[in-house]
């Protein structure tokens, strides 16, 4: 958000429940998330999640190393969708929402690139198992669409959002 302009005042993480429901697909999944994460607050409140998803298949913030791995044997070589939602609500109530989807492609990776990645930890709690902004940046052999819904927080659709519902800053 300092990207944009932006000083939070403070960041919480909420505690909610991010099993996906019977039959969710990945696009509703994400915005759903977001708007579940929105907590209530004085000012402006922006929340948001990214949701990596191969065909209907999520790949959830790994846990394991073993999970860690298995993401990233399965994304290699091939194109996936990240969906970045963000909700704002402005201090009068009015909430809006928006969603980045973006396709990221991985080269085909071999096992001692695999786990020399694994290596670094910064699988750890990550959609899909990596992290673009990181050392997963020489994977990308192609991206279309949002950079920062990538990363996490689709900026673009977050300043959209804060303009539209009267924010200044």
């Amino acid at each position: 958000m300092r990207q944009i302009g932006i000083e939070p005042a403070t960041i919480t993480a909420p505690d909610i429940d991010e099993t996906p429901l019977p039959g969710e697909r990945p696009r509703a999944y994400a915005l759903r998330l977001a708007l579940a994460k929105l907590m209530p607050a004085t000012g402006y409140t922006i929340a948001a999640d990214t949701v990596v998803a191969l065909g209907r298949r999520l790949l959830h913030k790994t846990e394991t190393e073993a999970e860690a791995r298995a993401y990233l044997r399965l994304l290699s070589g091939r194109r996936h969708h990240v969906y970045s939602a963000v909700a704002v609500r402005a201090p009068d109530g009015r909430t809006s929402a928006r969603l980045s989807a973006s396709v990221v492609g991985f080269a085909r990776l071999d096992a001692v690139q695999i786990e020399n990645y694994l290596s670094t930890g910064e699988w750890r709690g990550k959609a899909g198992a990596y992290a673009i902004q990181g050392r997963a940046a020489q994977f990308i052999e192609f991206l279309s669409g949002s950079y920062s819904g990538v990363v996490g927080l689709p900026l673009h659709e977050t300043a959209n959002l804060l303009r539209g519902l009267g924010g200044q800053w």
